[in-house]
């Protein structure tokens, strides 16, 4: 199991697993004092941030990256995370300067959002897009071959949480692999008919998908769609498979060197189908 040492929420099988928040997912919409805290010194991040940027002549800002079962996990809270900022701060301009959003195309994907309306509703809301992280998720159908496959996935280093969605919509939160294959979740939803698990393994971006899985390749696509109807979004793009070390053997029959290659070579082909350009 999970503990909370120093306020962090650890798992106790390995040494680098932290959640953020307890009580995910909806952490991040209660108004409690450490909340309160929390914005009150990410405000001051803020400020220090604008204070440089104007001694520097350098256009500097945060991003906040969203992800599953953290603080904030999805567009709802994250955009309900910058309106209480913008109240509790007078609608200070400073906010959409210097404080924006790191896409993760992996996690949003993971919570089943889809691109364009997540993207316009940060765009409505006035939050900056400050980075895209070009990565992308494990999905499957809940069956036993899958199952059986994902125990390959379940490494010691990196902690994958996983979001199931049921036949209805809804969504099941589980907080890593070895809780999905032994049945324990942290549920929104009491219905057992999982139609579809994500889990944000940030697999790499050319490779060819193994059954039973599929990629959310579809998902980063359509940022990519999003990003030629609107080039001023976000001009810091990045490639964030990391995953090479851990991964199954199928999907590592080559060295590091030459899949970063195809990393590249499948994200330039992608940007230029679209106009893009770097």
């Amino acid at each position: 199991g999970w503990k909370l040492e120093n306020g962090k929420w650890k798992n106790a099988r390995r040494k680098n697993a932290i959640l953020h928040s307890p009580s995910s997912p909806g952490w991040a919409a209660s108004e409690n004092a450490a909340g309160k805290k929390i914005r009150r010194n990410l405000w001051r991040c803020v400020e220090h941030i604008s204070r440089v940027s104007e001694k520097s002549k350098k256009k500097l800002h945060l991003g906040l990256e969203p992800e599953p079962l953290c603080l904030l996990e999805n567009s709802t809270e994250t955009i309900s995370f910058f309106e209480k900022l913008r109240v509790e701060n007078q609608n200070d301009p400073r906010l959409a300067e210097f404080l924006g959003v790191n896409y993760d195309c992996c996690h949003f994907a993971v919570e089943f959002e889809e691109p364009q309306i997540t993207l316009a509703a940060f765009q409505n809301a006035g939050i900056k897009i400050s980075k895209i992280h070009l990565s992308s998720a494990l999905k499957t159908k809940p069956i036993s071959a899958a199952r059986r496959k994902l125990k390959e996935f379940a490494d010691e280093i990196y902690l994958h949480q996983v979001v199931a969605r049921d036949e209805n919509g809804r969504l099941k939160f589980f907080r890593d692999l070895p809780d999905l294959l032994a049945g324990n979740s942290k549920s929104k939803t009491q219905n057992p008919k999982l139609s579809e698990w994500r889990i944000p393994f940030h697999v790499p971006l050319h490779a060819k998908t193994i059954a039973p899985f599929e990629n959310t390749n579809d998902h980063l696509l359509g940022v990519l769609d999003w990003l030629a109807q609107n080039p001023k979004l976000c001009s810091q793009l990045e490639m964030e498979t990391y995953t090479w070390e851990v991964l199954p053997p199928e999907l590592k029959s080559r060295d590091v060197a030459d899949q970063l290659a195809a990393e590249y070579d499948w994200t330039l082909a992608r940007l230029k189908e679209r106009g893009l350009s770097i």
